[in-house]
């Protein structure tokens, strides 16, 4: 059998990402047994297994996805967009990261051409949108830069009626009614459609909670994917989609007939039901990695604290910190706090009267999986504190590069 090595994802729901290319993909199942047993017979792979399989592993070429369960989700919810007639809720995809160059548009890019019958926008009114919906076979929306429709209180407010449209949207028989012709006549338009919207920063609570989030991180330079060109690419998993919804069709009476036991509950059991349906429908090993997926990315989000338009700052400022020093191996939790709340130019005075504090310098780090433990330092004692070694991985993907203290102090320094 093929071999797909594991890499070690910090801070994200899942342990590693099975990084597989589609020449590497199995088309059968072999059951190890236990010690002393010979293996299984080999099982031959469902026609929607091995289209899953490439799916996963065509996504998975092009993007550095976070986790394993987020490649997973993925795959599931561009092969959920064929059966769109058959859900009773049509889960949204926040793909969302903490900064720029995260992969959030080549993810959209990939599934644009995999999902039925893209409806790709970046600025689009609500109006428009739900004009485009139709009432027989929804398209899929696909909204790029969504930060600047909900990237700030202000701007929200001024985008009430899409984020109420993309909530009504998830469920079915939630039309928004317009008055229109010279009679003034009442019209239904349909807003049920299954939706994927990626930007910086977390999206309005009320369609993060309808949604299967993917928290995207900026690649490092060790991993590698392949360029995406048009004309090439896109054509690929095209011919991809073709067959996904051919299967997909063949097995409609099937997804009509299925109720999926679920490892969550209420809304989150909305979302995931279309998901973890293709998994059941598919066979083979979706169904168990499905479902672990389900339950390790709701957990993740269940009471995530939404504050973070200060992620970047903070790992910038901690950064200071440590070189204020001279990069000590450890930093108590204290002295940290007290170099933050001394910068008069930061924003961390404006916190809370009391500055930032370790409950607010906790939620802030929470994204790139950086908390604070019992530390030893000099003299024998023990105390609240992080290490140098913890902040290295998100200081290399998210905060520019060090410049040399000569070339900062150089007023003609680029």
């Amino acid at each position: 059998m093929a071999t797909w090595p594991a890499v070690a994802i910090p801070g994200q729901p899942g342990a590693h990402l099975q990084d597989a290319q589609a020449g590497d993909l199995d088309t059968a199942v072999e059951s190890p047994g236990e010690a002393g047993v010979p293996p299984q017979p080999l099982t031959p792979a469902s026609e929607g297994e091995r289209i899953l399989d490439e799916l996963r592993a065509m996504i998975c070429r092009y993007v550095v996805m976070p986790s394993e369960e987020a490649l997973t989700a993925a795959t599931l919810w561009a092969a959920a967009t064929h059966l769109q007639t058959v859900w009773q809720h049509a889960p949204r995809l926040a793909v969302v990261g903490p900064a720029k160059k995260c992969g959030k548009s080549r993810l959209l890019e990939v599934l644009i051409e995999a999902v039925h019958d893209p409806l790709i926008t970046v600025n689009a009114s609500a109006a428009a949108i739900f004009r485009s919906i139709g009432d027989a076979n929804p398209p899929t929306l696909l909204v790029d830069e969504v930060d600047t429709i909900f990237g700030s209180a202000k701007v929200a407010e001024k985008n009430e009626e899409m984020r109420g449209l993309l909530n009504a949207g998830h469920q079915r028989n939630r039309p928004t009614l317009r008055v229109s012709g010279p009679n003034h006549d009442v019209q239904k338009f349909s807003t049920f459609a299954m939706a994927a919207l990626a930007g910086i920063g977390d999206l309005p609570d009320t369609i993060m909670d309808r949604s299967v989030v993917i928290r995207m991180r900026r690649r490092a330079d060790a991993e590698k994917v392949t360029s995406w060109r048009y004309g090439r690419d896109d054509l690929k998993v095209r011919a991809l989609r073709e067959r996904l919804a051919a299967w997909l069709a063949s097995v409609r009476d099937e997804a009509l007939a299925l109720e999926p036991t679920l490892p969550v509950d209420d809304r989150a059991a909305d979302t995931w039901e279309p998901l973890i349906s293709v998994a059941d429908l598919a066979g083979g090993r979706w169904p168990m990695i499905a479902r672990t997926a389900c339950k390790a990315m709701t957990d993740y989000e269940s009471g995530r604290d939404q504050d973070g338009g200060l992620k970047t700052r903070i790992l910038t400022d901690i950064r200071k910190a440590f070189a204020s020093v001279g990069n000590p191996p450890a930093l108590r939790t204290a002295d940290l706090l007290n170099f933050l709340n001394a910068d008069p130019e930061a924003p961390w005075a404006e916190i809370s009267s009391a500055g930032l504090t370790p409950l607010k310098l906790r939620a802030l780090l929470t994204d790139y999986g950086i908390s604070s433990g019992n530390r030893r330092f000099p003299g024998g004692n023990q105390a609240k504190g992080f290490t140098f070694a913890q902040f290295t991985d998100a200081w290399t993907r998210y905060c520019p590069p060090e410049r040399p203290a000569h070339e900062a102090a150089s007023p003609t320094g680029p």
